[in-house]
C-alpha cells in the first residue's frame, strides 16, 4: 500500500476594508479548521483592553520593528494610520514545511509583498461590504465597543475606498451581503485551494508508485 503524500501549508490571506467582515470570516474558519492557524503580526501599535503580547499580536517598540525589518525577519511589513504591522518569517515557514496552512489578515500593501516572495503559496481573498452605506453602519456599530470617535469612521470610510481599488490584484472577490455565505465561500476556496496539485510533495514518485 503506498501512503498518500504529504502536501505543503499554504497562506491564506484576507483583506478588506475596516467593517467589511474579514476578521469574522477569518474567526469562523480557524474554528472550522484545525489544520488553520493565525498568522500573529508584529506591530508597534500600542496594546488594547482585552489584548495579549504573543496572542493577539506581538507588540514591539519602532526601533525593535525597524531592526526585524532590516535583518530580514519580516515576511512583509506595512504602515497602516500611522502604525507599523509585519509578518515574521519563521513561524509561517516552518507550518507550510510541515504541511500546516496559515491565515492572514492584512492589508493590500502585505498582500503584494507576500505575493512577491512566494506566490505559490499565497492564495488570496478580498472581501467587499455589498454597498458603501452599509460599510459605514458596521464602522459605527464597531465604534460602540471600540470607542473610535467620527473623525476616526471618517478617515477609515476614506480610506476603504483606495483598499478596495486593491480588489482586482487578488485571486478571489468576496461580497458579504450574508456572513453565513461569505464563510460558506471562504471555506470552498480553501478546500479547493488544499488540493491543487502543486502542493503535493512528491507526486510524480506517488503517481509511479501507484502504477506499480
Amino acid at each position: 500500500m503506498t501512503d498518500a503524500p504529504p502536501r505543503r501549508g499554504l497562506m491564506y490571506v484576507m483583506s478588506s476594508p475596516s467593517g467589511a467582515g474579514k476578521t469574522t470570516i477569518t474567526r469562523a474558519l480557524l474554528a472550522r479548521n484545525a489544520g488553520l492557524a493565525l498568522s500573529i503580526s508584529a506591530t508597534t501599535r500600542p496594546m488594547r483592553a482585552g489584548e495579549a503580547d504573543g496572542v493577539d499580536y506581538f507588540f514591539v517598540t519602532p526601533q525593535r520593528f525597524a531592526r526585524m525589518v532590516e535583518g530580514g525577519e519580516m515576511l512583509e511589513h506595512a504602515t497602516v494610520f500611522g502604525r507599523h504591522y509585519g509578518t515574521p518569517r519563521a513561524p509561517v515557514e516552518a507550518a507550510l514545511a510541515a504541511g500546516r496552512d496559515v491565515a492572514f489578515d492584512i492589508d493590500w500593501q502585505g498582500t503584494q509583498q507576500l505575493a512577491d516572495r512566494a506566490r505559490e503559496d499565497v492564495v488570496s481573498v478580498f472581501i467587499l461590504p455589498p454597498t458603501r452605506d452599509a460599510l459605514a453602519a458596521r464602522l459605527k456599530a464597531r465604534a460602540a465597543t471600540t470607542g473610535e470617535s467620527a473623525a476616526d469612521i471618517g478617515a477609515r470610510m476614506a480610506e476603504a475606498g483606495a483598499e478596495m481599488s486593491h480588489a482586482h490584484e487578488y485571486d478571489y472577490v468576496i461580497i458579504n451581503t450574508d456572513v453565513s455565505a461569505a464563510i460558506a465561500q471562504a471555506q470552498a476556496i480553501l478546500d479547493a485551494e488544499r488540493a491543487r496539485r502543486h502542493r503535493v510533495v512528491g507526486l510524480a514518485n506517488f503517481v509511479r508508485g501507484l502504477k506499480g
